[in-house]
């Protein structure tokens, strides 16, 4: 049985449905270089558009119902733009699927500032630039298939990587504890839109949050 073609609103969504969207960033009509062609910024940002148009789709429609006209809809460019940058659709979709940039940031702290780090970079990500690091993997259920993919990817990249930066007994365990706390953050701001939550200062947030993730951390 498909999957049904939507899912609950996602991570602070931002711009249209369909068409352009306010947050695609460079479309086509991108400055030119001395030699005719798009440049290296303008192509990146082009890049990172079609890549926040999918994310925002498949937390929406499930893999088998999005079409690349879909997505090249959503960022503002042509489904010719998106085959030259990415091949094809699959090519495009194991970028959305994969944590490896996302984990990446999210854990770029030493440990004993990780969960203060951490916390501050899911509600930055939601509040400034309407995107979760980690939320796309809530939908999984709705991916049939390809949600296996994201849960394996989910927990080789995300809670496997954090599992090897701890020390002491139940590392596992406690990576996926420390994690489990960071999306049920994501999906009170993002699809629950919690209205303290979303008012609330953000260092008083981080400030109340964070020493209950760091305890799983280093404890």
């Amino acid at each position: 049985m498909r999957p049904a073609k939507t899912a609950n609103s996602f991570e602070g969504s931002t711009g249209k449905a369909s068409g352009t969207s306010s947050d695609a960033g460079a479309g086509e009509g991108t400055a030119a270089t001395d030699s005719g062609g798009p440049s290296r910024r303008d192509a990146e940002a082009t890049k990172a558009a079609i890549l926040r148009a999918a994310r925002h789709l498949l937390a929406r429609h499930a893999h088998a119902d999005i079409t690349l006209k879909a997505v090249a809809e959503r960022a503002g460019v042509s489904p010719p733009l998106i085959m030259k940058y990415f091949g094809n659709k699959e090519t495009l979709f194991a970028r959305v699927m994969s944590f490896e940039e996302d984990a990446a940031v999210l854990l770029d702290a030493p440990l004993a500032g990780l969960g203060r780090h951490m916390v501050r970079h899911v509600l930055v990500s939601q509040s400034e630039r309407g995107a979760d690091p980690l939320l796309r993997i809530v939908f999984a259920p709705l991916q049939g298939t390809q949600g296996d993919t994201l849960r394996a990817n989910f927990r080789t990249q995300v809670s496997d990587r954090l599992a090897l930066r701890l020390d002491g007994p139940d590392a596992g365990l406690r990576a996926e504890l420390a994690v489990g706390m960071l999306l049920g953050l994501g999906v009170m701001y993002g699809i629950a839109r919690g209205g303290a939550l979303r008012t609330a200062p953000l260092d008083d947030v981080v400030q109340r949050y964070a020493p209950a993730v760091q305890a799983h951390l280093t404890p």
